[in-house]
C-alpha cells in the first residue's frame, strides 16, 4: 500500500511487488509544477473545489485499495489506479451542472501522455473541452471552459506499462442548482393496492376485479399494478393476474399469507386460448388453496412472468383451457403439493423447488435443485434435471416486519436444493433505507438518493430518465414492484452498476427510448476485475424490451462486465409484434454479452434479436437453461448478416473462451417474412474439452426457415412444416 504522496526516491508498487526509480528530472518536473499550480495567482482563484467528495467512478481499478474515490477525497496520500490498458476514464458526479473553469491532475508516476477532460449532462454524451497527446504528468493546471454534471478524464496513452493514477482530480468551477437531500421511506403509491384479513371478500374481490378487467389484454399499456395481502387468511377470492399485474403475500414466510378457496389464475380467454402472450405479470410469497372441488391452479404464463415463494396446495396446471399454446416460463423457490403439469408449455425452467410429480414435457424442462424432480431423459421425454443449483440467492422481497415495511434480503446459497423457506436465512433492511420513487421522479433525485446511501424502490408507473441511474454502493437493492418501468430518454444508458460486491437488482422492465441506447442495463464497468465470488451481485426478474409499445432501439440489452454475477431469469424481447416493430424499426443487436468471468445464467429468455443474441466472452460461464427465437423478420441472409451466408447463430461462445457449461439450451425459427431462409446454427462455441453443452435442440416452427446444425456443425437440421426438434445431447 502507497502511504506517501510522490517524492524523490525509490516507491514501491504495492500491486506488483517492483520497484521504480523516479529521476531527479521528474523531481525538478514535479517540484517546478507543483510551486507554479500554488503560487500563480490567476482567475480562478475565487471559483469553488466543487468534486471533493462527491462520487467518483472509473472503468477500472487496479485493486481494491485504489477505487475511484480516492481521487476525490482530499488526501494525496491515495489514489486511484487503472488497469494496465488503454483506454481508462475516472469521472466525478458534481451533483448538478456546473461552469468549469479549472482541473487540477495530481498525477502519481503512472501518468498519461494523451487524454481528454471531457464533460456531460447525463454521464452518456461527452463534451470534450481540453485535449493533449503530450501529457508530462506530475501536477497539471488546466484552464478550461464548459459546463455539465459529470467531468472525466479519458485517458488514451500511457506514459508507463503500468495504468493511469491519479492522487486527486479537482475540478473547480461554479456550482449549480443542486438537488435537496431525499429522504427514506414514505407512501406506496395510488397502483399498490394493500389488503387486509379484516376487509370483506366483496371489497376485496371488487378491487381485483377492477384490476384485471383493466389489464386483462393490456399488453402494450402504460398501467401498472401491485397486489399485496397482509398476513392472515383470506377466503373464497379469484385473483385473475393480467399484464403488468404482480400479486404478493407481505408475511416473512409464505405461510404466513394464506389465500384459502381460493383460485390464483392465468388463462388465456383474451387471446383465443392461445397463452404464449401471457407476459409480464408475477406472483410471489402465499399460500393458496383452491375451492373444494377445483383440482389445480393455473399459471399458464409465457415469459417474464416468474411465480416465486408460492405454497400451492394442490396440482399447479401450465396450460390454458383448451390446452392451447403456451412458451414459458419460470419458477423458483416454490412446493406444489400436487403435480406440476406443464401439458402444452413448449419449454420451463423450475429451480429450488418441491414437487410430488411432473407430468409430462414437450420441448425441454429443466430443473435444477428440484425435490421430486424426474431424472434426466432428454430427448425422451426432453427433461434435463440437476440435483442442485449450483449458486443462487432468492430475489428481495417486500414484507411487514411487525407493523412497518421492510424488504428481507435473502442469502447466498451454494450447491443448494429444495425451497429456502420456512424463516429463510437472510437480513431485514427497513423501508426508511429505501428511496421510495413515484413516476415522474428524475433521475437527478433518483442518484442523490443512491449518492446518501439508501436503497431504491421503484412503484409500478413508468420513468422515464435522461441521464443513466448511477449504483455505486456495495450491496445497494434496487427493487421494483409491479413492473415499474424505466425508459432512457436521449440515448442513455438507463443505469449502470459499479464493479462492487452484492448488489440487488430485481423486479425492473427497461423499455427502449426511441434514440438508441449502447446498453439498457450495464453490470461493472469494462475492464472490471474484482473477485465477487463470495457476495456477488444478481440480476433477478429484470426484462428488457425494444419495441412493441412503441419505437424503441438499443444496440445491446444487459451488459455484464463484473466477475461472479448471476443472472436469475431474465427476458430480453427485440418485439415481433405490437407498435413500433421493423427490421429497422426497433433495431438491436444483441440481448445480452457477457464479459465479466465466473457469471452464472439460471433461466435466460433472449428473442429476435439481429445478431449474435447471447455473445459469451467470459471464462467458466455457465447457463442453466436457455430458451430463443431467431428474429422473425429478416428480410433476407444478406439483410441479415451480409456477407456471410447463415446469419448468427443464437448463442455464441467466444473463441478465446476455454471454460464454459450449459444445460438444457433451445433455439427456435420462424422466418416468417422470409420462410426461405436457412440458418446455419442455433450454437456456436469452440472445439474445447472444457466447452460443453447437454442437451441443446433446434426446431422450425411450422417450416418457417430452417435451421441446418444445432451446434456448430453437430446436430441434424430443424426444418419441415411437422415441427419437431433437432436434439443434441452433448457437445463436444
Amino acid at each position: 500500500m502507497v502511504v506517501a504522496a510522490p517524492v524523490a526516491g525509490d516507491r514501491w508498487r504495492s500491486s506488483t511487488g517492483r520497484w521504480r526509480i523516479v529521476t531527479l528530472v521528474g523531481l525538478v518536473i514535479v517540484l517546478l509544477l507543483t510551486y507554479a499550480a500554488v503560487a500563480t495567482p490567476g482567475a480562478f482563484a475565487a471559483d469553488a473545489l466543487l468534486s471533493q467528495g462527491k462520487t467518483a467512478t472509473a472503468s477500472s481499478a487496479e485493486t481494491a485499495s485504489t477505487p475511484a474515490s480516492a481521487a476525490v477525497d482530499g488526501n494525496t496520500g491515495t489514489r486511484w489506479s487503472s488497469a494496465f490498458s488503454d483506454p481508462q476514464w475516472l469521472q466525478v458526479d458534481l451533483g448538478a451542472t456546473a461552469t468549469i473553469s479549472q482541473v487540477v491532475l495530481n498525477w502519481e508516476a503512472a501518468y498519461a501522455t494523451g487524454y481528454q477532460i471531457q464533460t456531460s449532462p447525463d454521464g452518456s454524451a461527452w463534451t470534450t473541452i481540453y485535449s493533449t497527446t503530450t501529457g508530462t504528468g506530475g501536477v497539471q493546471t488546466l484552464p478550461v471552459s464548459g459546463t455539465g454534471r459529470y467531468v472525466r478524464m479519458n485517458g488514451t496513452a500511457r506514459a508507463t506499462p503500468y495504468g493511469y493514477s491519479l492522487w486527486e482530480f479537482q475540478v473547480y468551477g461554479t456550482a449549480g442548482t443542486t438537488v435537496p437531500p431525499v429522504t427514506g421511506g414514505g407512501s406506496l403509491g395510488p397502483n399498490v393496492l394493500v389488503f387486509d384479513p379484516s376487509m370483506s371478500t366483496a371489497s376485496i374481490q371488487g378491487q381485483l376485479n377492477s384490476v384485471f378487467a383493466q389489464q386483462e389484454s393490456n399488453q402494450f399499456g402504460t398501467q401498472r399494478y401491485e397486489l399485496l395481502f397482509k398476513p392472515g387468511t383470506y377466503n373464497g377470492l379469484t385473483a385473475n393476474i393480467g399484464f403488468y399485474t404482480s400479486i404478493a403475500g407481505l408475511g416473512y414466510n409464505p405461510d404466513d399469507v394464506h389465500l384459502n378457496s381460493s383460485n390464483v389464475t392465468v388463462d388465456a380467454g383474451w387471446f383465443g386460448g392461445n397463452a404464449t402472450q401471457n407476459f409480464w405479470r408475477s406472483a410471489e410469497n402465499f399460500a393458496v388453496t383452491p375451492p373444494a372441488g377445483t383440482a389445480y391452479e393455473r399459471w399458464a404464463v409465457a415469459q417474464a412472468a416468474p411465480f416465486r415463494r408460492v405454497d400451492v396446495h394442490t396440482h399447479l396446471s401450465l396450460t390454458p383451457t383448451g390446452f392451447g399454446w403456451a412458451s414459458g416460463g419460470y419458477i423458483a423457490d416454490s412446493k406444489i403439493d400436487g403435480q406440476l403439469q406443464p401439458f402444452s408449455q413448449q419449454q420451463w425452467y423450475t429451480r429450488n423447488s418441491s414437487i410430488q410429480m411432473n407430468l409430462n414435457a414437450v420441448w425441454n424442462n429443466v430443473f435444477s435443485g428440484v425435490t421430486g424432480a424426474p431424472a434426466t431423459s432428454f430427448p425422451s421425454p426432453p427433461i434435463t434435471t440437476l440435483a442442485t443449483t449450483p449458486i443462487s440467492r432468492e430475489k428481495p422481497y417486500l414484507y411487514l416486519n411487525g407493523s412497518n415495511y421492510a424488504v428481507w434480503v435473502p442469502s447466498l446459497r451454494t450447491n443448494s436444493s429444495g425451497t429456502s423457506w420456512p424463516n429463510t436465512p437472510g437480513s431485514s433492511i427497513p423501508l426508511t433505507q429505501f428511496y421510495v420513487a413515484h413516476p415522474g421522479d428524475s433521475a437527478a433525485t433518483i442518484n442523490t438518493a443512491l449518492s446518501q446511501g439508501l436503497n431504491l424502490l421503484f412503484t409500478p408507473g413508468i420513468y422515464h430518465v435522461n441521464q443513466t441511474i448511477n449504483v455505486t454502493r456495495a450491496n445497494t437493492v434496487v427493487l421494483g414492484l409491479g413492473y415499474a418501468t424505466i425508459i432512457p430518454d436521449g440515448g442513455v444508458t438507463p443505469m449502470t452498476v459499479a464493479d462492487v460486491d452484492g448488489v440487488k437488482l430485481a423486479g425492473l422492465l427497461f423499455d427502449a427510448g426511441t434514440t438508441n441506447s449502447a446498453n439498457l442495463l450495464q453490470i461493472g464497468p469494462a475492464g472490471s476485475t474484482a473477485n465477487h465470488s463470495a457476495n456477488p451481485t444478481t440480476v433477478q426478474d429484470v426484462f428488457f424490451r425494444i419495441g412493441g409499445a412503441g419505437p424503441g432501439a438499443a444496440t445491446n440489452s444487459l451488459l455484464v462486465n463484473s466477475n461472479n454475477t448471476i443472472i436469475d431469469h431474465i427476458w430480453a424481447w427485440r418485439a415481433d409484434h405490437g407498435s413500433g416493430v421493423g427490421w429497422t424499426v426497433n433495431p438491436a443487436d444483441s440481448g445480452l454479452i457477457v464479459n465479466g468471468n465466473n457469471v452464472l445464467a439460471l433461466g435466460l429468455f433472449v428473442e429476435h434479436y439481429q445478431k449474435y443474441e447471447v455473445q459469451w466472452n467470459g471464462q467458466g460461464g455457465r447457463t442453466i437453461f436457455f430458451q430463443n427465437e431467431m428474429p422473425y423478420d429478416a428480410p433476407s441472409e444478406a439483410a441479415w448478416r451480409p456477407g456471410t451466408a447463415g446469419g448468427y447463430a443464437a448463442y455464441k461462445v467466444a473463441s478465446t473462451v476455454t471454460s464454459h457449461e450449459a444445460w438444457g439450451m433451445g433455439s427456435y425459427c420462424y422466418f416468417n417474412v422470409n420462410p426461405t431462409i436457412v440458418a446455419a446454427r442455433g450454437f456456436e462455441a469452440p472445439n474445447n474439452a472444457n466447452v460443453r453443452f447437454h442437451d441443446l435442440l433446434t426446431v422450425s416452427l411450422g417450416g418457417n426457415g430452417s435451421i441446418t446444425n444445432v451446434i456448430n456443425t453437430t446436430g441434424g437440421p430443424a426444418a419441415g412444416t411437422a415441427t419437431v426438434p433437432s436434439n443434441v445431447v452433448s457437445y463436444p
